[in-house]
């Protein structure tokens, strides 16, 4: 069962940190719902609920008592304790005979994917330490949950793999449906009935994936597909994800429609072509653990300008997992909107993209996204790279 599997892996991260007690503290999960939720419980829970690990191995579930049946039946916690009239006396119970000198909780000023406690709820919680002296043990949970969410187990990576699988196996599919005079509409409407042919969902926002854009001047992936045709000489781009058991794909492929009597695509397009190829390879040679994520952005940023071509106006990649942008640590450079994720060092088992990009006059936008697990000895991609240009007749 993979939640018993990351609660196992959360304890081993508590002792490698040296932090005693993490607690994730929610309510009204269906509303207002913690990233560390799934993987902690299958369920929403309703009232005030508290979810503690500890790195000497105890667990603990304090829930409302009607909720009590659903966490026992995944046999997780050690001990479930349900409450009827409030939370406190069983939570302030259960901390005074842990006697923790940490307790990690969920917030985190640079990482999103770490900052599920709202302000609220931090309110709350403190205030009810407060009445036992342990307001001051708290502290940020954001390096406990971000290697919790960063190290994928094989159970995780099988299924992202999967979901990659399906992905190609549209973009396969979709490559006889293109055409000149077909527009970025009618392209994504063949992919996302594929998708629900087989009882998928896709990765993320439906207005927005897949992403298709054809031709120059487009406003590129993070945009709805549009009423622009294809057109012959112009290049396109496709970002697309499905998600399998609840783990997702991220990546991109590139297409070249065929002028009239062309075999092959123009020098200036292949170029393009091959300086993204190239950087992919050499960041993905250089991703390995303890290495930081702004070193690899460096490296395949320097080589695309070193071929006469921009920068590309984003980071070079990021972590995937649950949520396509699912991750602390960031392939990127030291911009400000990327805080200090691009110098977190990177870890064996994190699931990354690589994303580079650039433009060639006249044509659109080439890049290719692919995604590649770390390990110990380095990355490998999770499914054969685009080494082709796909032609379109």
């Amino acid at each position: 069962m993979l939640i018993k599997e990351k609660v196992d892996q959360a304890i081993g991260i508590l002792k490698e940190y040296e932090t005693d007690c993490w607690i994730t503290f929610v309510r009204e999960s269906g509303i207002m719902r913690d990233p560390m939720m799934d993987y902690l419980c299958e369920a929403d829970m309703t009232w005030h609920s508290a979810f503690i690990v500890t790195r000497s191995g105890e667990t603990h579930a304090i829930v409302g008592q009607m909720e009590t049946r659903t966490v026992e039946e995944m046999g997780v916690y050690g001990k479930v304790t349900g409450y009827v009239e409030g939370i406190k006396k069983d939570l302030l119970g259960t901390l005074k005979a842990l006697n923790p000198a940490t307790i990690a909780v969920n917030f985190s000023e640079t990482s999103e994917a770490c900052d599920g406690l709202t302000h609220g709820m931090y309110l709350t919680l403190r205030g009810m330490l407060a009445e036992i002296g342990f307001e001051d043990r708290l502290i940020s949970s954001e390096r406990v949950t971000s290697s919790l969410k960063a190290r994928k187990t094989a159970a995780e990576v099988q299924r992202m793999q999967k979901a990659i699988g399906h992905t190609l196996e549209i973009f396969s599919l979709v490559k006889d449906f293109i055409a000149p005079g077909k527009t970025e509409l009618e392209i994504a409407a063949f992919m996302t009935a594929e998708v629900d042919r087989r009882n998928l969902v896709v990765a993320w926002d439906p207005t927005h994936c897949p992403a298709v854009f054809t031709g120059p001047d487009t406003a590129g992936a993070h945009y709805r597909p549009t009423e622009r045709k294809v057109e012959r000489g112009h290049i396109l781009n496709m970002d697309f994800g499905v998600k399998v058991d609840d783990y997702c794909s991220d990546m991109q492929r590139v297409f070249y429609v065929l002028e009239e009597g062309e075999a092959a695509a123009p020098e200036e397009v292949m170029k393009g072509f091959d300086t993204i190829v190239t950087s992919i390879e050499l960041a993905r040679q250089a991703l390995k653990p303890g290495v930081q994520g702004v070193e690899i952005d460096r490296i395949a940023r320097e080589h695309i300008v070193s071929q006469g071509y921009e920068e590309y106006p984003h980071g070079l990649g990021h972590q995937v997992g649950r949520f396509v942008h699912d991750g602390t640590a960031l392939l990127g450079p030291a911009w400000e909107k990327y805080a200090s994720k691009p110098f977190e060092a990177i870890e064996e088992n994190m699931v990354f993209t690589i994303e580079p990009r650039l433009t060639v006059p006249g044509r659109g936008v080439v890049t290719i996204e692919e995604m590649a697990l770390v390990t110990a000895k380095g990355a490998q991609f999770l499914a054969e790279p685009q080494k082709e240009l796909i032609l379109i007749g």
